[in-house]
């Protein structure tokens, strides 16, 4: 049997997560990851009372921090590897513009009549060239990262191996594993590196709201179509830890994108399908038992025709 895997809207303001948790069953003890608040991640007392004082933080900023300082050869090659994944998302942001603008001016391009189909045929080129951009990325990112591994081989090194059996303890007892937002990047690598969902295991259900929903991805999307610098282009940063398939989760979606935009809408839409582009503001929810999703009433996606739909099953 499949893990469940839950992502819902962000808990700051509307904290749902006590009622997602009881929904589950879970009675026990809950692992938490707070990492993505980096030196704030011991600031999780407001969590902690939420889930009835049943929460165990693994600490896994805390944990990679003492692995950096005990192991200046490993913290060498960490700083390498950010040093040459900026190089690269650099190099990708520049392609990615130009294949976007050609894409957008596309979509927005109104067919004449009896010449639809060519119209069609030149988005679908478009956003093609869109796709292979983001998918070029996403290999040379991934090599970066396993030129990292073949070079560190962390599961060898004495420090992560001491974290590692520490964190597979305090798992051990624990019913659900909650991961928090934050710095997706930061939360992404840290997991990674201490393997916790490794540790967790395929059977045992995730729960996990804004940047851990993004983390959990097959792909990491970033996203703003107002962002405070830069293009507002959604840029496939990385690779995710994989833990599902077929969504991409955009926390916050009503505060970072344009959503009376058709033209941008239906752009992500169809960019990123056949995954759904889901957005995951309060009071929403959507489930993965492995091989399906579902959605909470009131859920919603994005589609092709730059509109917002029900997600359903």
């Amino acid at each position: 049997m499949a893990r469940k895997i839950v992502l819902i809207g962000p808990q700051r303001l509307q904290p749902t997560l006590a009622a997602t948790v009881e929904s589950l069953g879970v009675a026990g003890r809950i692992a938490a990851v707070t990492a993505g608040w980096e030196e704030r991640e011991g600031e999780d007392r407001e969590l902690h009372e939420h889930l009835g004082g049943r929460t165990t933080n693994l600490e896994a900023w805390t944990r990679v921090e003492d692995v950096m300082s005990a192991d200046g050869e490993l913290t060498g090659m960490i700083r390498q590897r950010a040093d040459r994944l900026r190089a690269a998302h650099e190099l990708y942001r520049l392609r990615l513009a130009h294949a976007l603008d050609a894409a957008r001016e596309l979509l927005k391009r109104e067919p004449q009549a009896g010449f639809e189909d060519l119209l069609e045929a030149e988005r679908e080129a478009a956003l093609r060239a869109v796709r292979v951009v983001d998918a070029s990325h996403l290999e040379r990112v991934s090599a970066i990262h396993a030129e990292f591994g073949a070079e560190a081989q962390p599961a060898r090194r004495t420090s992560i191996r001491k974290h590692r059996a520490e964190l597979e303890a305090q798992l051990k007892p624990c019913e659900l594993l909650c991961i928090a937002g934050g710095h997706v990047v930061v939360l992404l690598h840290r997991l990674a590196l201490l393997d916790v969902l490794g540790l967790w295991g395929e059977r045992r259900p995730i729960v996990a709201w804004s940047a851990g929903a993004m983390a959990l991805a097959e792909r990491v999307v970033l996203f703003h179509d107002d962002p405070p610098q830069g293009a507002g282009n959604a840029e496939v940063y990385e690779p995710g830890l994989a833990a599902y398939s077929g969504l991409v989760p955009l926390p916050h979606a009503r505060r970072r994108l344009r959503l009376h935009d058709g033209v941008r809408v239906g752009l992500m839409a169809r960019r990123f399908a056949p995954d759904r582009c889901v957005a995951l503001d309060a009071l929403t929810r959507v489930e993965w038992d492995g091989s399906a999703w579902r959605g909470e009433a009131g859920t919603q996606q994005l589609d092709r025709q730059g509109h917002l739909t029900e997600v359903r099953s």
